[in-house]
């Protein structure tokens, strides 16, 4: 069988690698992957700068998602995972300009603690009182999709979207809380009000629950060495960047089918199987993974069918800049503890989020150096994108010193090495009814045999849901041509 990859993304990687090995154990396939791009890898992208590890994109994956750290150990790079350093864990958020910390016992946007909640200045006496009430709402059931925003509100008011769920859910998709889908990004929540109501009385069960697993796991396992295990932050990176991971994937395919600066301009279903046209010359193939975003999924596809082709360009994305900026720490002011600040876009300001990258994971960063790390553009503010770069990096400059003070970060102290990388439609958003549309996209894509789709514009955005859609889709077809080729007894 003949596979297609149209995409060198981490997804298209995962399945093409997926297909080495099924080739490598005898499997009749053979593939070829197409990448527009003269790299592989996508948005994954790292530099050692001053001996500093400079993520373009995406820093880690999360730790609670298999996928990505067992492909890792898969392809020898176990000894490289590098978890988040939890014991420091602390993020704030700006509010008239001061960092204010997220109040303890917050679990996924859902106050749990009574006295935190109640001395935090994140939130107002008005909005303090509708949380403690929020534990009398009844079940709901969910009838049809909404915002998270929507969702939010309902239980704990418009000061919580703007101060929690939003600047929370825009560091992580780069878009809006009033056009996210609950169902599809917080879906745990939308079973929690439909059982118990009250959010904060859902997160205080199941927490009880996950407790009472963990507990009965640990006294069942039976201890290792000095009976310790090992440190496991939310998120986990590689030690030397995570473009350490497209570099072994790239290194364990056949050379000769990876086609670099090579775009796709051309698709067509035939009676003998996918003819694609790629730098003037069309080939035919049995299958394709489509792992390309899925407004370039549409373009492709739209001249197959029309209207799935429709319902793939419909899949809203945003934009986004990351800027790094290293500096001698001897030069700054005490930064706060912590991992960094999300910005509300009620403080109209550029940044979305900072990092503060050698807190977050040690041993990427030299000593006597600070790597600041800010999130821009998103869906409200894609005119950044035409920006210059000195204008980006002078804009975030002011913004840190603005909201640090000039005593932690003086927009006179020049950083060391600025980095500035765009990202144009780069994250796809999981817009109200998101669910829906996936299942019409799947009944459609059902009567295309040979085709799969793959990469974050379906079932979860983060490079692990990638990794596991790509190496499933080519499992699958990997298992299909063995079928395929066995003999008619």
């Amino acid at each position: 069988m003949r596979t297609a990859i149209i995409g060198g993304g981490i997804a298209g990687l995962a399945a093409a690698y997926e297909l080495e090995k099924a080739r490598a154990a005898g499997a009749p396939v053979e593939y070829t992957l197409f990448e527009a791009r003269e790299r592989l890898g996508g948005s994954i992208a790292s530099e050692i700068v001053h001996g500093a590890v400079l993520e373009r994109g995406p820093d880690s994956f999360i730790s609670e998602k298999p996928a990505a750290a067992m492909l890792c150990r898969e392809v020898g790079l176990g000894d490289a995972l590098t978890p988040s350093n939890d014991a420091d864990r602390k993020t704030y958020i700006v509010v008239r300009n001061r960092l204010v910390p997220l109040p303890d016992g917050l679990m996924f946007l859902i106050p749990t603690k009574l006295i935190p909640t109640a001395l935090t200045r994140l939130f107002s006496p008005m909005t303090k009182i509708r949380m403690a009430l929020e534990l009398l709402h009844p079940p709901r059931p969910s009838g049809h999709d909404e915002s998270v925003a929507a969702l939010v509100e309902r239980h704990f008011g418009t000061e919580a979207v703007d101060r929690l769920a939003d600047p929370l859910l825009s560091g992580i998709y780069g878009g809006d809380a009033s056009q996210l889908s609950a169902r599809t990004v917080l879906p745990k929540l939308v079973e929690m009000e439909s059982e118990h109501g009250s959010l904060t009385r859902g997160m205080l069960a199941a927490h009880r629950t996950m407790r009472a697993k963990m507990a009965a796991a640990s006294h069942a396992a039976k201890p290792q060495g000095n009976g310790k295990a090992a440190p496991r932050g939310i998120f986990t990176t590689l030690r030397g960047g995570m473009q350490q991971l497209v570099d072994v994937l790239e290194a364990r395919l056949e050379p000769a089918w990876v086609r670099r600066s090579m775009p796709v301009s051309a698709l067509e279903k035939t009676e003998e199987g996918w003819k694609i046209t790629a730098g003037g010359v069309t080939e035919i193939f049995d299958a394709v993974i489509m792992a390309s975003p899925a407004w370039a999924a549409g373009v492709l596809l739209g001249a197959i069918d029309p209207v799935l082709g429709e319902e793939l360009s419909g899949i809203p994305y945003s934009s986004s800049i990351t800027v790094n900026l290293v500096y001698d720490e001897k030069q700054l002011g005490q930064l706060p503890e912590g991992f960094g600040f999300l910005v509300p876009a009620s403080e109209g300001r550029s940044m979305l989020a900072c990092t503060f990258v050698h807190r977050k994971f040690l041993g990427r960063t030299p000593p006597g150096k600070a790597v600041v790390r800010a999130f821009l553009g998103g869906a409200r503010n894609e005119s950044l994108l035409t920006e210059t770069d000195a204008t980006l990096v002078e804009t975030v400059r002011r913004e840190l010193s603005e909201i640090l003070g000039q005593k932690t970060i003086s927009r006179e102290v020049e950083p060391e090495h600025a980095q500035v990388s765009r990202w144009r439609r780069a994250m796809a958003q999981y817009a109200v009814g998101h669910q829906e549309r996936m299942q019409r996209i799947t009944a459609r894509v059902a009567a295309l045999p040979g085709l799969r789709l793959v990469g974050n514009a379906y079932d979860g955005i983060g490079i692990p849901d990638c990794i596991r859609l790509g190496r499933q889709a080519a499992l699958e077809l990997a298992q299909s041509s063995k079928a395929v080729s066995l003999p008619v007894s």
